[in-house]
């Protein structure tokens, strides 16, 4: 073999080991990355406020008043497992505003409860303003909300959507 082609097989053979080493680290810092997003979206739900400022609570004259207007359907849910291992389920229901007012803001706590009513895990999400701009009077609004980060070992006996708060136009 003539010295100008062990030459070019060396330096065929560790630009070829650069390579690979470049792809590895660059596949552990990308799965680091991944993975370090994924347990930060696990912790944090959803972006956007979980309180509505300045809302009608329980407690409230209004409240009582209100209340029992403001109507969601039965909830459904669906479920699904993650690569991560956990359980997702989303929620969905249907809110009825039939207050005769105008909804400006909306608040609605998820559950997945076990066979003692305890929450198991609980989400709650502003969706007026949020998802929508409002809520007329006698009108609809379909609302999704996901619960995650349950395991098989979880009691997952029922569900429930309920208003924790709403404003007014």
């Amino acid at each position: 073999m003539i010295a100008s082609e062990r030459d070019i097989s060396n330096r065929t053979e560790s630009s070829r080991k650069l390579v690979i080493v470049v792809a590895l680290i660059a596949a552990v810092v990308i799965a680091g990355l991944f993975y370090l997003l994924m347990r930060s979206g696990r912790s944090t739900g959803n972006a956007g406020p979980t309180r509505l400022e300045g809302a009608v609570r329980p407690g409230s004259p209004d409240w009582d008043k209100y209340n029992t207007l403001i109507t969601l359907d039965a909830p459904e849910a669906d479920e699904a497992g993650r690569a991560l291992g956990d359980i997702v389920m989303t929620l969905h229901t249907t809110v009825r505003n039939f207050t005769g007012r105008t909804l400006n803001g909306l608040e609605i706590r998820a559950a997945v409860v076990d066979h003692q009513g305890k929450a198991v895990k609980e989400r709650t999400i502003v969706v007026v303003p949020i998802r929508e701009t409002e809520v007329a009077p006698n009108k609809t609004l379909p609302v999704s909300i996901v619960v995650d980060g349950m395991t098989e070992k979880d009691d997952r006996a029922n569900i429930k959507m309920e208003v924790t708060g709403f404003k007014f136009k």
